[in-house]
């Protein structure tokens, strides 16, 4: 069984990132999705290991500590990270890994793992990602003033990452999605214990027939 890959999915809110990543979940069998650990309680209806992985501040520091995370950040009065374990545990199954994460995070799991394929997620245009984002019905014309403030600074991150798929159809941005991250297995890198096993197998064949 061949190992699975690290796939950091980015995109702007509104973009349709944790949509794409469920349905290829959902549709697939080969994928997994990485799951953070946190600081924050459990709201309702959220289970342990499956949305996350509840730690106390001080289980969560011992992890910083002991090099843990592939990455790790706070926000507002909690912390999030992405753990190591977790993530090869399901890597070596064979599992494409699919971890979520914005640019910041996903440049520093980048610099650990420089194999980690990027992609970002986006709509084909501004006001399209306007529209999504005002049709939601349920964010302030504030908050959707922030999401776009945010949005402006994520675009120039955007050729930090490795793919750009426009999500413009969502069946169809889901299969290019899964026909992109299927072909990377067929990169040298990923084949080198196919190769081995190939070229030892005709050094054998020619011994036997000289």
């Amino acid at each position: 069984m061949s190992k699975g890959l690290l796939i950091i999915v980015s995109g702007f809110s509104g973009a349709g990132k944790s949509t794409v990543t469920k349905l290829l979940v959902d549709k697939y069998d080969n994928y997994a999705l990485s799951v953070s650990a946190t600081t924050r309680s459990p709201r309702d209806g959220e289970e342990e290991g499956v949305d996350y992985f509840y730690k106390t501040e001080e289980e969560f520091l011992e992890m910083v500590n002991g090099d843990a995370f592939l990455e790790y950040a706070y926000y507002v009065d909690h912390a999030y990270g992405t753990p190591m374990a977790y993530v090869d545990e399901q890597l070596e199954s064979g599992k494409d890994v699919l971890l979520e994460i914005e640019i910041q995070g996903a440049l520093k799991v980048k610099a650990r793992r420089p194999d980690t394929i990027m992609i970002f997620i986006t709509p084909p245009s501004a006001e399209e990602l306007v529209r999504r984002l005002t049709s939601r019905g349920t964010d302030s014309e504030e908050v959707i003033r922030s999401r776009l403030r945010q949005a402006v600074k994520e675009s120039e991150g955007m050729d930090c990452y490795d793919y750009i798929i426009v999500n413009d159809d969502l069946e169809a941005c889901v299969t290019d999605m899964h026909t992109l991250i299927q072909t990377q297995h067929c990169r040298t890198a990923q084949q080198a214990g196919f190769i081995e096993k190939i070229q030892k197998e005709l050094k054998e064949r020619e011994e036997t027939t000289e």
